[in-house]
């Protein structure tokens, strides 16, 4: 092929069919031996003379896009790209040096070296494969939402001789980029798109071939306009029910029996503000449970759910039969305090007021609970203002869904969306309150991690297997946990 595009080896996984395993990625060497992390978490994909069976949705998209374009191309596992003569190589980034939230909260409390993303990102600039195809003469560009840090690291696009980073939506600029590289010529070393540059629905392609666990567009950008967040900055699209369609029928066609409805709030979809649709949401769901046994979210938002309770029911009863017995989503708790909502994220409670937040998570996710969802929600400790106060909100609010199904996992801050230009929050700048918020969120995920494992493994033969496993590694961060003396 002429280009082959690829990822590291975190991220050409679908993590045993469960998509959340893949957050496994972001933490450091730990007790546990290398082999079996990676068996656990990120297990390689399998794969058909190197041609995978499943690959990262972004990756798939720019294949489209360059087969559209009359470009010979095709996604390939890492290890067997210098197995085509290849005049470039496209590279997808997820968290290329371990600085995003998840890894920098992981790594900064854990003090255990680099993360595995971050680890098996730099492997695949060492390999044979990798080096081949330079001393070849192939040009290398790198996109993907993770792009963001090369700004902070251009000494790394140096020593590995990286052509091109790519910061933004590609699909406009995708065939001339690569037609360029693909006739040597020079490529800008570093391509920033503003939102506003961002492709239409009509330029969007369908995927051709599989995404890692049915993942699927159903739109892209975000009304809530938070500030700690890119996505919101771009604009908003969704797309048309033909166009999801089009794409769950390629992932059947390869044989894929499950979908990620993929979404910054599945539960707007459709809408141009902020009040859910239960019609277009609910017919969403019908057709995706149509071609799947099982549909699950990418993301919601508490107070979309709040806003329209009835929709979650309604969903329940549309993709809960005898395939499926739960279905969950990532959603952004984030503070408990209604003072932080104000200052950092004005519109995350809307249509309702800063100050009743914490009891629209409260309520929102007591319908969850009802309907057989189960969120793994997110806190951001350390945002710009954040005072003693806002954190003991956040802690008070915890107290009050210590009954609630989920788990709760608090980030540091990284500087991202609106307030990219302020400090990252180290693990050194924690006082005691942000201790004991930390302390809160991990008692919480141990009561119900057991729990809600039993449900997460349970659909195939494969999960009954592995499943031990899984109790396995929570027993030992309960252990090291009761070591240390932060749980009873």
């Amino acid at each position: 092929m002429e280009v082959v595009l690829t990822a590291d080896k975190t991220l050409m996984s679908n993590h045993h069919g469960k998509e959340f395993l893949g957050f496994g990625t972001s933490a450091p060497p730990n007790w546990l031996p290398e082999w079996l992390f990676r068996y656990l978490f990120f297990p390689r994909i399998k794969s058909n003379n190197g041609f995978p069976w499943q690959a990262p949705y972004g990756l798939r998209k720019i294949e489209a896009k360059l087969i559209d374009a009359g470009i010979d191309a095709g996604v390939v596992y890492p290890d067997d790209i210098a197995n085509h003569n290849a005049k470039v190589i496209g590279i997808y980034v997820m968290d290329p040096f371990g600085w995003g939230p998840s890894s920098t909260t992981f790594a900064g409390i854990m003090k255990t070296g680099m993360p595995y993303n971050a680890k098996y990102f730099e492997l695949l600039f060492k390999s044979n494969a990798y080096k081949k195809l330079k001393k070849q003469g192939a040009k290398t560009i790198i996109g993907g939402p993770g792009v963001w840090q090369f700004k902070y690291n251009m000494e790394f696009a140096s020593r590995y001789k990286i052509d091109c980073i790519y910061d933004g939506e590609a699909e406009k600029d995708v065939p001339w980029l690569f037609k360029n590289a693909l006739d040597g010529k020079e490529l800008p070393q570093y391509i920033e798109k503003m939102p506003k540059e961002a492709p239409s629905l009509d330029e969007i392609p369908e995927i051709k071939k599989a995404s890692v666990n049915g993942l699927i567009e159903i739109g892209r950008g975000c009304p809530r306009g938070c500030k700690f967040c890119t996505v919101t900055l771009r604009p908003l699209r969704w797309y048309p029910y033909e166009k999801i369609e089009k794409e769950l029928l390629v992932n059947k066609k390869y044989g894929l029996d499950a979908t990620i409805l993929h979404g910054e709030d599945v539960m707007l979809y459709g809408s141009s503000n902020v009040i859910p649709d239960e019609e277009k949401v609910l017919k969403l769901n019908e057709i995706a449970k149509k071609y799947m046994k099982n549909v699950t979210w990418s993301h919601a938002s508490f107070a979309a759910v709040a806003t329209k309770p009835k929709i979650i029911e309604k969903v329940a009863e549309v993709i809960i039969d005898e395939n499926q017995k739960w279905w969950g989503a990532e959603m952004g708790i984030e503070t408990g305090s209604p003072e932080l909502v104000k200052k950092a994220m004005p519109a995350k409670a809307k249509p309702f007021k800063p100050k009743e937040y914490p009891e629209i998570v409260k309520q929102a996710a007591g319908v969850m609970t009802d309907a057989g969802m189960i969120p793994a929600c997110t806190l951001i400790v350390g945002l710009p203002q954040e005072t003693d106060d806002d954190v003991i909100k956040t802690i008070e609010l915890m107290d009050d869904l210590k009954d609630f199904k989920s788990l709760i996992v608090p980030l540091f801050f990284v500087p991202m969306g609106k307030l990219k230009n302020k400090d990252w929050f180290r693990e050194e700048q924690m006082n005691e309150l942000q201790k004991e918020l930390l302390i809160k969120c991990l008692q919480h995920d141990i009561k119900w991690a057991k729990n809600i494992a039993n449900e997460y493994f349970q659909e195939r033969k494969k999960d009954i297997l592995i499943k031990p496993l899984y109790h396995l590694f929570i027993k030992i961060i309960e252990w090291q946990g009761k070591k240390k003396k932060v749980l009873e």
